[in-house]
């Protein structure tokens, strides 16, 4: 089975990683010559709304899917005609947008943040108002990593924020005083099948997402799998989707809803019976999903901007390195690491010696 991948970065890269001992081939369809998922697969450069080759790209697989959310949910509709393609782009077109995201949580009875939907600066002084302070701007679509979005604490804050965010419609949503981030990664076949990996802790800088600790036996499991659960079934989802949540009051509030494999979730590559990537894969190509289930106790940290020497890495004990090979610039997303051990303290000792080689 050959499988077309729009966008060929790390993600693109560590599901045909994962795919590859299945018998699948990759093709990727990205702008950028140095796509680090090329060497995985056939590369088509091209920009994502480029109907010639994404003709191209259809008429050379079995199926496609996509790595993140930036990608034109048109882009998905016009492959569609072609070939089959996972997840649609109807849940695409939700979750690239924060305002038909939020939207659909709140027909569903999932517990969000206060939020409005704004056109102008009129509209985000209207909502100031009536939702108060402090309060966070984003943009609707493409932001990630903390970008695209603003914190506002007080009135000079808000002066000139819709201009300063590229006068594009935004969503204001009120700040929660949340006590945790948490995570759950769950993936659905094409029959509706449905598995939930562990509650995962996050921990973030500046927006970009640093540590992610898989949980064991999470108060909060069910309900979170619940919540997931309703956006999956709504959406006739098939595939890895991720979704972000506050823990606040003993309960959970949603964040966002990311329609891929994730960063949270990397972490199951070494630390779960079946990872993310392969199963994402086994749901789109409508095979057997594999076990979500733990393998010992684990943590995923990033690399910002380098990675630290390989030497150094690899002799923590149950540290599993993983280099993107992409060129180094500060805040991007260059690798990872997974440290997996038998027990909770061994756990947090390998995490501590991570931290130590990369400077957090």
């Amino acid at each position: 089975m050959k499988i077309g991948v729009i966008g060929g970065g790390q993600l693109g890269r560590m599901l045909a990683l994962a795919g590859t001992p299945l018998g699948m081939r990759f093709a990727f369809l990205d702008p950028a010559a140095d796509a680090c998922a090329a060497g995985l697969g056939e590369h088509v450069q091209a920009d994502y709304s480029s109907e010639t080759h994404l003709r191209q790209l259809a008429d050379s697989v079995d199926l496609v899917t996509f790595e993140f959310e930036s990608v034109p949910a048109e882009t998905v509709d016009f492959l569609s005609q072609f070939v089959p393609v996972y997840p649609s782009a109807q849940a695409l077109r939700i979750a690239r947008d924060r305002w038909f995201e939020k939207s659909l949580f709140r027909e569903l009875g999932i517990p969000t943040p206060e939020f409005a939907d704004i056109q102008s600066q009129a509209d985000l002084e209207a909502a100031v108002a009536n939702i108060g302070l402090p309060a966070v701007l984003k943009t609707r679509t493409l932001g990630y990593d903390g970008k695209g979005q603003k914190v506002l604490r007080s009135a000079t804050d808000v002066a000139g924020t819709f201009a300063e965010l590229g006068s594009v419609p935004c969503l204001l949503e009120g700040f929660v005083p949340f006590t945790g981030e948490v995570s759950l990664v769950a993936v659905r076949a094409r029959d509706g099948e449905t598995r939930f990996y562990p509650l995962v802790h996050n921990t973030h800088d500046a927006g970009i997402l640093k540590l992610s600790v898989a949980s064991d036996e999470h108060p909060l499991q069910a309900l979170a799998e619940d919540y997931v659960g309703r956006v999956l079934n709504a959406l006739d989802y098939v595939g890895v989707l991720a979704f972000e949540f506050f823990e606040v009051g003993g309960g959970l509030k949603a964040n966002e809803i990311a329609p891929r494999v994730h960063n949270s979730g990397h972490w199951t590559i070494e630390g779960a019976e079946c990872s993310q990537f392969e199963n994402h894969l086994r749901a789109i190509a409508g095979l057997p999903l594999g076990s979500t289930a733990k393998v010992g106790e684990s943590a995923m940290l990033n690399f910002i901007g380098e990675v630290p020497p390989v030497e150094q890495a690899v002799a923590i004990q149950g540290c599993h390195l993983h280099h993107y090979g992409k060129a180094f610039k500060p805040g991007r997303k260059v690798g990872h690491a997974t440290v997996r051990t038998a027990d909770a303290s061994a756990l947090q000792a390998g995490i501590a010696k991570v931290q130590a080689l990369i400077g957090n």
